[in-house]
């Protein structure tokens, strides 16, 4: 029997049992693998089933469920009240979220002589925040690993840029992912990617620097950790150099990005 004589129900079963990847690599072998790899009773397995009380439905109404998936995968979508976004892993379908700077608790960032709220036309969100100058820099942002997808390997990225910046070259950046009050993985980088090596203290040499995104913005991982049996934990992501004495300017902050990783 081929796959077009088995009943429809049984035909859309069958290729929800696979992946977004592999629905759209079949949808190319035949009409009637096509006609069930584009149909919503499959794509709708790929979505969230808890995606109504992610973003508005209302809004992508007029979408079949292919083509919602396809939007969802293709642009972040700004969620409660522009403070996060909200984006499907493309081949997979896993969840990826961004908190924005307004989302993230950042130590003086209420002190305009410290830190100031900009626009920016490259950034995702309404407001960024762009660092006049400060000795102390922390800041720390937190995600509940129940929103995001099950026995999923996720790490999280600081996304900022760099204007002008100075400062950052001392003492370097202290990065930490783990449970909220709890154990947490740390680990020491460079933020300044355009810092040589003779311009830096011997600590910095060796360490990850930050690389550029698709987007323009720069990123660095902060630390990773699986989430499976953290249902009860709320996870906290936090960046820190309180050590020095110099001051720092020029750093913009627009994010801290929790995605899937694979290695």
């Amino acid at each position: 029997m081929s796959f077009q004589d088995l009943p429809e129900d049984w035909q859309f079963n069958i290729l929800s049992l696979t992946s977004p990847a592999d629905a759209a690599r079949l949808s190319v072998v035949s009409k009637a693998f096509r006609t069930a790899a584009d149909s919503d009773a499959v794509w709708n397995r790929f979505l969230p089933s808890d995606l109504s009380s992610i973003i508005p439905l209302s809004s992508f109404a007029s979408l079949s469920k292919k083509s919602l998936y396809v939007t969802l995968s293709d642009h972040p979508v700004i969620i409660q009240n522009s403070t996060k976004s909200f984006q499907l892993e493309k081949w997979t379908g896993n969840k990826i979220y961004m908190l924005s700077a307004r989302d993230i608790e950042i130590i003086w960032v209420n002190e305009p002589h410290y830190w100031e709220w900009i626009t920016l036309p490259q950034s995702r969100f309404e407001e960024v925040a762009r660092l006049r100058a400060v000795c102390w820099f922390h800041l720390s942002g937190l995600i509940n690993p129940r929103d995001l997808s099950p026995n999923i390997r996720y790490a999280a990225f600081l996304v900022f840029q760099l204007d002008d910046a100075r400062g950052f070259g001392y003492d370097p950046m202290v990065l930490s992912v783990g449970i909220f009050r709890g154990p947490r993985t740390l680990k020491n980088v460079c933020l300044d990617p355009s810092l040589e090596d003779h311009q830096i203290d011997h600590r910095f040499l060796g360490l990850q620097r930050p690389y550029e995104r698709t987007d323009g913005w720069l990123e660095i991982e902060m630390g990773e950790f699986l989430n499976s049996g953290l249902e009860g934990d709320i996870m906290q992501m936090e960046a820190s150099e309180t050590t020095s004495t110099w001051w720092k300017h020029g750093f913009i902050l627009e994010g801290i990005e929790v995605r899937p990783k694979y290695v």
